[in-house]
């Protein structure tokens, strides 16, 4: 496969497009033929990260880049000065062919120059995987740079349809993923689920801070793929003490699953850590789909209101425009529901908790590079049971 096709239900994160110099090399296909890269993301510095709060000027790793244009500028107007010369140094004359139509004389390609940073792009597979294969990838000294504790390595496709944009990295993820890296005192030891994790890049991130990260999804390929991210980067969570435990939880089911035989399942012990012990649920870019979207309310609804205790909620969302026939107009109809849902929660009265919703401002420090837009927002839901006797009174209430 030398080239990626787009379909007209094709989807494609740009996340990768903010990412100069950047390589990202295609490993395997994976079980249903999709092309599987692997990429590689660097958490920044104290001194490097961009800080949103001050206006101390562009970050280190935006002054490199910056730099690098400079010098792709530089080779650019050399190779247009050289084209000048090859023609001759002046105008170029236009000759005529034998049928009079314009015979234009195109310049002979030249190979790369060597240290240029110019990459050849020729994806080139290099495994594929086979059912049930799971490998277990140690870092050898050729990887050293690779299983730094500051690199995250994350295998994902590109241009998938609709139903596979889990296995996309997205900016949502990144922007939950500074937030957690910026409030680490919160997280520290926490036992915390996500919910619709895709990649797991931000479970990961979350289990250099927590204890326990419960990384949640559903789909065989999707959850292996997740898994494989998470056996990459345990460097990062091993040294840290956390523990990420890729599990199913399936936004339009009721229960949990607890087979044994199914891969991915809950154990008894970890469904009842889960309930008693659970502070924070998170959740990246996952609301693009009404009916997605209204289960994601429904399972949030249902794990808080079995809680014995309060939880906070993150939810990171990119508020994505889109021009549409029957308004006729731009519209953001996903993020509307969303923001539908949102006040339904809020205004939920059934005595057994109650949701308080606020928007977070996103100026904390950013540690991962990627352009957050404005579109990008922050949104933190609390549960709060109430406590019998007051529960049973609002049950009244409501019942009348």
């Amino acid at each position: 496969m030398d080239q990626i096709t787009f379909h007209h239900d094709t989807v494609l994160s740009d996340i990768h497009m903010f990412l100069p110099n950047a390589c990202h090399l295609m490993t395997r296909l994976n079980h249903v033929g999709q092309p599987v890269f692997i990429s590689k993301f660097r958490i920044l510095s104290g001194v490097e990260k961009h800080d949103h709060n001050s206006d101390r000027g562009k970050s280190a790793e935006e002054e490199k880049h910056d730099d690098l244009r400079a010098d792709e500028e530089k080779r650019t107007a050399v190779t247009k000065e050289d084209a000048g010369q090859e023609a001759g140094g002046g105008s170029v004359e236009l000759g005529l062919d034998k049928d009079g139509d314009l015979d234009v004389k195109h310049r002979p390609r030249k190979n790369p120059v060597e240290g240029s940073g110019r990459d050849l792009v020729c994806p080139i597979i290099l495994k594929q995987s086979e059912p049930g294969q799971e490998e277990e990838e140690e870092c050898t000294d050729d990887e050293e740079d690779e299983c730094s504790k500051d690199i995250i390595r994350i295998e994902h496709t590109m241009a998938t349809p609709l139903e596979d944009v889990g296995k996309q990295v997205w900016r949502g993820a990144f922007l939950l993923a500074d937030f957690i890296l910026s409030e680490p005192a919160m997280f520290r030891g926490a036992t915390v689920l996500e919910l619709g994790a895709g990649t797991g890049l931000t479970s990961i991130v979350m289990a250099t801070l927590a204890k326990t990260v419960y990384c949640t999804d559903v789909g065989e390929d999707l959850l292996s793929m997740c898994k494989r991210n998470v056996t990459l980067n345990r460097q990062m969570t091993e040294s840290a003490g956390g523990e990420v435990r890729v599990r199913q939880l399936d936004w339009l089911q009721h229960d949990l699953c607890t087979d044994a035989d199914a891969e991915f399942s809950w154990t008894e012990e970890e469904v009842a850590d889960m309930y008693d012990n659970t502070s924070f649920i998170i959740a990246a870019d996952i609301c693009y789909d009404d009916d997605l979207t209204d289960g994601l309310f429904r399972t949030l609804y249902r794990l808080c209101s079995n809680f014995t205790h309060s939880c906070t909620v993150f939810i990171s969302i990119e508020k994505r425009m889109n021009f549409t026939l029957r308004h006729m107009n731009v519209s953001c109809e996903a993020y509307n529901h969303f923001s539908l849902c949102l006040s339904q929660l809020q205004e939920l009265v059934d005595g057994r908790c109650r949701f308080t919703v606020e928007q977070l401002p996103a100026d904390f420090p950013q540690f991962l590079l990627y352009e957050r837009i404005e579109q990008l927002e922050l949104w933190k839901v609390t549960s709060t049971p109430l406590p019998c006797d007051r529960a049973q009174s609002e049950s009244e209430v409501v019942s009348t």
